[in-house]
Formats: structure tokens, sequence, C-alpha cells
């Protein structure tokens, strides 16, 4: 089934942001991932980091509230919630590192079943460096990957990446599109399914061996 790009977006982000809980500090990478922000419930308190060195981000700013001086990681001007602190890059990335925050979102161009993770290099093609990706990936308790399930038809589950690794053995869950996998000793185990997609369908655009769940669920957005 064909969706429109803001539908996929909306459908990953809303699905993610199910994942947290009270008083969780989390890590949205660029991209898709920052648009999960969009959907925590109002009754959830996170508190979102941005690894350039602010805890408290809030919305994007608007023209009324922009401040060229107050973005996130990718260059965008934010709003900050009461409470919001500004640090170095020194201090930021001593949050990563140290194992304080709880949930790290972020993109990828492959992760394979051994949770192993691929996001910032394309042969041949210039793209941006990693950024924090490889100290937010080790350093984070929970490790989500936000991402489309297909990429222009290249499978990006794989049994093994074959792009360079930003880390190894560190993704816990995945969310696309069309279900939610859990990286387990196992490999993929498919534990959510959308119903717009068929089972067929997500196996046939999957490369790893997928294990069904025993509780396999709808995907609820």
């Amino acid at each position: 089934m064909e969706l429109t790009k803001e539908k996929v977006r909306e459908i990953i982000a809303s699905r993610v942001a199910k994942e947290f809980k009270d008083g969780d500090v989390i890590t949205l990478g660029i991209g898709l991932p920052t648009e999960v922000a969009n959907y925590i419930p109002p009754s959830i308190n996170v508190i979102f980091q941005s690894e350039n060195g602010l805890l408290g981000v809030g919305k994007n700013a608007t023209e009324e509230t922009t401040d060229h001086r107050v973005i996130n990681a990718g260059g965008v001007c934010v709003e900050t919630i009461p409470g919001a602190c500004f640090y170095d890059s020194a201090m930021a990335f001593s949050m990563m590192r140290g194992g304080h925050i709880d949930a790290t979102v972020l993109g990828a161009l492959q992760v394979d079943e051994e949770g192993n993770l691929a996001s910032w290099l394309i042969p041949n093609k210039y793209v941006p460096g990693m950024g924090g990706a490889m100290d937010l990936v080790v350093g984070s308790k929970k490790v989500i990957v936000a991402m489309e399930h297909c990429s222009k038809n290249q499978l990006k589950l794989l049994k093994k990446c074959n792009l360079p690794l930003t880390a190894t053995k560190e993704v816990d869950l995945i969310v696309t599109e069309k279900c939610v996998i859990e990286v387990t000793e196992k490999g993929f185990v498919l534990k959510e399914i959308n119903p717009l997609f068929s089972l067929e369908d997500i196996k046939a655009t999957t490369e790893a061996d997928l294990i069904i769940s025993d509780n396999l669920v709808e995907m609820v957005a």
C-alpha cells in the first residue's frame, strides 16, 4: 500500500511516542525522530535533550518565539520549557556517555538482526558525519530506530549491515510504518503489525528472518 511521506512519518513518530514514561530524558535524532515530540501524551512529562547542549527542548519555535541563538542539533530554532538549561559540548557528551539518557530515537540507513546500526555513510555520496550518534547509541539505556521500512526500494532491515557501522549490538526496538520489531539475542521479533500491510509484504521487504511473536498485535499509532 502506498502512503504519503507525511502519513508515513506520522505513523512512525506517533507510535514511538508511546514508548516513554514519566520522567524520561530523551534525545531525538535529526529528521523524522524530532517529530516524536509532537505526539507525547499530555499525561506524560518527559525531558528532551539536544546533543548540542540544551536540556529542556520545547516545540519548534514560531515566527514570534524564534531566537536564532536557541537551536537543536539539526539547526532548527526551538523553544525551551521552564527549567531548561544550556551547557557546553563537554557536558553534553558527558551526559550521553555517562548513561544519563533514558532513550535515544534516531534514524538509520540499515539495521541488522544482531542489532548493529549503520546510520551515517552512503558510499560515493556526500552526507553529513555521524555527529554524536556513536556516543548516544552506546550511552543510552534504550535505543529506538525510527525509519521508513525501505528506501527507494532498498531493503534496510538486513541479515548483516554492509555499510560502515555506527555501533554494534545496541538497537533495542525498530519502528517503521509497517511494523514494530524487537531486537533480541535470537534476532528480529515481530511484535506489532500495521493492519494496512500484510505479513507477506513485511516479510518480502525484510531481508532478515522474522520471528513472529506469539502475542502479535495490531500496531496502534
